[in-house]
């Protein structure tokens, strides 16, 4: 079972999507009873949505997660049915096929174990945490109770690492021949209350850097930032837009960005990177500016991912990872 954010795939599903986000207690903390919660969130969607509306036209009127994500699930279905017969299932936390609709799903297939595998690498409550809660509120509710292993997390999986490696390679032969590109690497953002709060998203995100730098050998300039971040809150901390503009003015002319809590190509990476963060980067004075590519279908990834599935399978010896 793969479990992904979702998107809007059109642009009459942004304001739903938006306020099924909105209306996830895991995502915004705050202890209010669940009719407040259900109002407020209707409330922020609607303020939003025009202006997100607008985004998703700019890289064809909605997002191509649920095709990436089923391209992804095909391919590993193809890479674990060599070693035993199993089915992949694709569980959308917001919009798309959902998380119920993936439990029945499951059900009617008869399966006699499960593999619970999240497609983001880094464990966060806002994005793992909050798919497994809803995932075992479905399954409970459809009285479905299989043995089942779970991935936490694979921000340090050798496999993982090596496709963001070779991706990274790609993204900086894209780039025209420069003694010093600087490679910045951009996460989701967190409210940094979730860091004081136990969250490992962060340190994971710095060790997945750490290594994929290490595996590339890279003597290029390098920097960590954080974006989408939305609300008053305080966020992890740079940001992709103080990161670029601090580079530009100490002078860089060649700016790689690496997506690294990404495993497709959706908004964060085609608007919010390719568009929005390429323009404010020649603006400042950067002459050359590309986007890694995403993980998408690459196959180090899928195998990545088949390596983790099986090694979580609760028939195996070693019995879930964690």
């Amino acid at each position: 079972m793969l479990l992904q954010l979702g998107g809007p795939a059109s642009l009459d599903e942004v304001q739903p999507f938006l306020e099924s986000m909105f209306r996830d207690p895991d995502l915004l903390r705050v202890p209010i009873p669940r009719r407040l919660r259900d109002w407020l969130a209707a409330r922020f969607a609607a303020h939003r949505a025009k202006h997100v509306r607008d985004l998703y036209a700019t890289i064809g009127g909605g997002s191509p997660i649920g095709r990436i994500t089923a391209l992804q699930a095909s391919m590993l279905e193809d890479a674990v049915r060599s070693r035993l017969s199993a089915r992949v299932v694709v569980a959308m936390r917001y919009g798309g096929s959902g998380t119920a609709e993936a439990v029945e799903a499951v059900k009617n297939a008869g399966c006699s174990r499960l593999v619970l595998l999240p497609l983001y690498p880094q464990y966060s409550a806002a994005t793992t945490g909050s798919s497994l809660r809803e995932w075992k509120t479905c399954a409970t509710r459809a009285e479905m109770d299989l043995p089942t292993g779970i991935v936490r997390s694979y921000a340090t999986h050798p496999g993982y690492i090596a496709a963001v490696a070779q991706r990274l390679r790609e993204g900086l032969r894209a780039l025209p021949e420069d003694p010093t590109p600087h490679v910045v690497f951009s996460a989701h953002g967190l409210p940094q209350k979730y860091v004081r709060q136990g969250d490992p998203y962060q340190s994971q995100i710095e060790r997945t850097v750490a290594l994929v730098g290490n595996v590339c050998g890279l003597s290029e300039p390098t920097a960590l930032c954080y974006q989408s971040r939305v609300g008053p809150q305080r966020w992890l901390r740079p940001s992709l837009e103080d990161t670029i503009r601090k580079l530009a003015a100490e002078g860089a002319k060649s700016i790689l960005v690496v997506p690294v809590s990404f495993v497709s190509d959706h908004l964060e990476t085609l608007s919010e990177i390719d568009i929005e963060a390429r323009q404010l980067a020649i603006a400042s004075g950067v002459r050359y500016f590309a986007t890694m590519p995403g993980l998408n279908g690459s196959m180090a990834f899928i195998e990545a991912l088949a390596d983790l599935a099986l090694g979580a399978d609760p028939a195996n010896a070693g019995g879930p990872t964690a």
